[in-house]
């Protein structure tokens, strides 16, 4: 029987690990529940990032975080950009499907072309430092991801339910036309929504690269688990895919203090499963 401590540990190690499933799952889901796109190469996208910030600290020897000024905004311009393509070509969502999920192997493949499959580990001052709190370490690196993953949630909930642009979003995804007919300009708001979820895949990146050891076939591991949350969390919310996460993450971590590691990743689809039998609708 574990130790009450370790239990505690666990579970906490397994909340912050769960914040970044959900900051993952944020952007596939705003961009599946609200532009009725199934974007794979989300995942991809944030590995990419992963490896960009692990370049671009490793390279100028600055601190990794500042690499989500350059991330971000380019990120945001090959979302909306890719956005439009699809767009303009009238791709369906199956279709988009297809797309991405090509995509997501050319990514998988130039980033194999340049950086090999080696293991890459970012180091920086504060990899392994952590603090205490009442006896219960928390790492800095988890501790950052876990804070910029609710600031996004928070983020998006306010613009979502407080500005225009978000009662806007929100209109073009119940009823396109009509939103156009009340001169809602759709193009450029799917176009802006689009970039900010890729946007979101490149902070999820720069937290991969500060937490865990890099290597590309990372990219497939966490396609589950993260569909997982985003279903479970719902499409197009907020904070579901945060909670979510954390839900999955904690579970995940005792699962493992318990029983054993190998049987961490049957939790994430026990839940999945779980609610597409009890309760469909959500889905």
């Amino acid at each position: 029987m574990p130790s009450f401590n370790l239990i505690i540990q666990s579970a906490v190690s397994g909340l912050l690990l769960g914040g970044l499933y959900g900051l993952i799952g944020l952007g596939l889901g705003l961009s599946w529940g609200l532009l009725g796109q199934i974007n794979l190469a989300h995942f991809a996208f944030v590995f990419l990032s992963a490896y960009l910030s692990y370049q671009i600290s490793t390279s100028f020897l600055i601190n990794p975080w500042w690499a989500l000024c350059i991330l971000a905004p380019a990120f945001f311009i090959i979302g909306a950009f890719i956005h439009a393509l699809i767009r303009r070509f009238k791709v369906t969502a199956f279709n988009s499907l297809l797309l991405t999920f090509g995509l997501t192997v050319i990514i998988d493949a130039l980033i194999q072309w340049i950086w090999t499959a080696d293991f890459r580990k970012l180091e920086s001052s504060y990899s392994n430092s952590k603090f205490e709190i009442f006896g219960i370490y928390l790492p800095y690196a988890e501790s950052f991801s876990f804070a910029i993953s609710i600031i996004c949630s928070c983020s998006v909930y306010w613009v979502m339910k407080r500005t225009d642009m978000g009662k806007a979003v929100r209109a073009i995804a119940q009823d396109p036309e009509m939103a156009t007919a009340y001169g809602i300009n759709q193009k450029l708001i799917t176009m802006c929504l689009a970039g900010f979820c890729t946007a979101l895949a490149a902070v999820a990146g720069v937290c991969v690269s500060v937490i865990f050891t890099l290597n590309p076939s990372q990219l497939y591991t966490w396609i589950g688990v993260v569909f997982a949350v985003v279903m479970l969390g719902g499409l197009g919310s907020a904070f579901g895919p945060i909670l979510a996460g954390m839900l999955i993450g904690v579970s995940e971590s005792i699962t493992m203090v318990f029983i054993a590691p190998s049987w961490a990743p049957i939790v994430s689809f026990t839940l999945l499963i779980g609610l597409l039998l009890f309760r469909p609708d959500k889905i």
